[in-house]
């Protein structure tokens, strides 16, 4: 029987889709074999020394491992050694692609999307993101091609015996990495509810927790839905759902805990709670980091995206460092990093870069830049945002589902154009009127609008020019 073929789970960024109607071990299998050819090649056009293997890894989601095992049996088909990582979150395997000198990697994640999901996500040499004009829709073209000889009798190249798949474990030197970025000796006293939401976070924090133990630093941990479980018992690791921040904010006021974080299922991002339980914007920490790595590096270069931008250019200026607004998506932000060697990168969504990382992006670099920069300044996190907050209250985002979302920008564009102070089209529109400023962009992936708005000081201007946007959108 002809095999079915659905290939809109290819994304932007990465591939994810609904279990059986759009991944299955079928595409699982031509995606290894044409990730593999395509590495292949792109390897070959290098100078690197690196190994004809590609690092594997996977979350916790009941088909994660089905699909693991289909995607290794195409690698070794198109001549690529695997090693199998086991469990993991996507950084996991961003490090372990350079650590290991692998020629790409692949996660097997559907992270925060619904339990009838799964996806893969794909890096090159040295972590180097695959995406959409990065190599994924000449992926995407091979599995066409693949399918189409698979299903005609054509033909194709079968297992050499010489590629074959090991398993390894890169916990202990991705751990020291992670250490690297701070000095552990420095650090408060501290408790920290952690909330890995079943997702895969908790073997990453276990074994931080050891080292802490070993080097007598005086963190405790209070662990909330920390065990690993693809039925997702307590909800889909999302913590951008209010309902499921509940458990994190609950547990920091019962243990009266120092500061709360949560990660969605395969960490990549990490969302802060602070002392009172408050459950803290995106965009605020990515000014905190701002902070901690300007405190450590003079005059560097920090990236962040066009959503919303006051905060972070006035604490890069305030510190004599470079903030420069990127259009937001990781592959692009990779990108500009690396032409302009920044070193950070921060969306408000929770994505955070870091240039000794790859610049990929983690999401357990930001809370132990966070941890220590609570024990530098003596400050509760609550403390160290408000300023910020205060300055520049936001709104958040709002999504709208709209038609035509171009000729909803145009009449937004018409409507503030002439008062202006400043427009910018980096990602969307962006528009400076003073004391107050927006920024409204399409979704990649969907018919919808997305909104940000801030303001200077005053909480009072944000509702009305949120609403009066609002209105004009719809």
């Amino acid at each position: 029987m002809k095999s079915t073929l659905d290939l809109s789970s290819f994304k932007n960024n990465d591939i994810r889709g609904i279990i059986g109607e759009q991944i299955n071990e079928h595409l699982a299998f031509l995606l290894g074999k044409a990730f593999g050819e395509h590495v292949l090649f792109a390897s070959a056009e290098t100078s690197l020394d690196s190994l004809a293997q590609v690092v594997i890894g996977r979350d916790n989601r009941e088909t994660s491992l089905s699909l693991q095992k289909a995607i290794t049996k195409g690698l070794n088909e198109s001549g690529i050694s695997v090693i199998d990582l086991g469990m993991t979150g996507t950084e996991e395997i961003y490090f372990a692609t350079r650590h290991l000198r692998a020629i790409g990697g692949v996660q097997i994640t559907a992270s925060h999307n619904p339990i009838n999901y799964n996806g893969m996500k794909l890096v090159g040499i040295d972590a180097s993101p695959i995406s959409k004009g990065n190599g994924l829709d000449q992926i995407k073209q091979r599995i066409e091609v693949l399918d189409q000889e698979l299903n005609s009798g054509l033909p194709i190249s079968r297992v050499q015996p010489s590629y074959s798949c090991r398993t390894a474990s890169i916990l202990a030197p991705y751990v020291e990495h992670l250490l690297s970025y701070i000095t552990p000796s420095k650090l408060s006293p501290m408790k920290i509810v952690v909330n890995a939401g079943n997702g895969v976070a908790g073997h990453v924090i276990d074994d931080l927790e050891k080292r802490f133990n070993e080097l007598n630093v005086p963190i405790t941990f209070i662990k909330v839905h920390h065990s690993p479980d693809g039925k997702f018992p307590n909800g889909i690791p999302n913590p951008l759902i209010k309902e499921n921040q509940i458990a994190t904010r609950d547990a920091v006021l019962a243990h009266s805990a120092d500061l709360g974080i949560a990660w969605d299922g395969d960490f990549d991002r990490c969302f802060f709670f602070d002392e009172q339980g408050n459950y803290i914007e995106g965009y605020y920490i990515v000014g905190l980091l701002t902070e901690a790595f300007l405190l450590k590096e003079s005059n560097a270069t920090v990236l962040h995206d066009m959503r919303m931008t006051w905060n972070t250019i006035e604490v890069a200026n305030k510190l004599g460092g470079n903030a420069v607004g990127v259009k937001a998506g990781h592959a692009l932000i990779k990108e500009k990093m690396r032409e302009l060697n920044a070193v950070y990168g921060g969306e408000m969504s929770a994505h955070h870069y870091f240039r000794d990382f790859g610049y990929c992006d983690s999401g357990m670099i930001p809370w132990l830049l966070v941890v220590e920069l609570i024990s530098k300044t003596q400050q509760s996190l609550h403390q160290l945002i408000s300023s910020s907050t205060n300055k520049f209250p936001s709104s958040g985002e709002s999504n709208r589902e709209v038609v035509n979302p171009e000729q909803v920008m145009g009449r937004v564009l018409s409507r503030y154009r002439e008062s202006a102070v400043d427009i910018d089209h980096t990602d969307g529109i962006s528009i400076n009127m003073g004391e107050w400023r927006f920024n409204l962009r399409k979704s990649n992936t969907e018919p919808l609008i997305r909104l940000n708005v801030e303001t200077r000081q005053d909480r009072t201007l944000l509702s009305q020019k949120v609403e009066e946007l609002l209105q004009l959108i719809k």
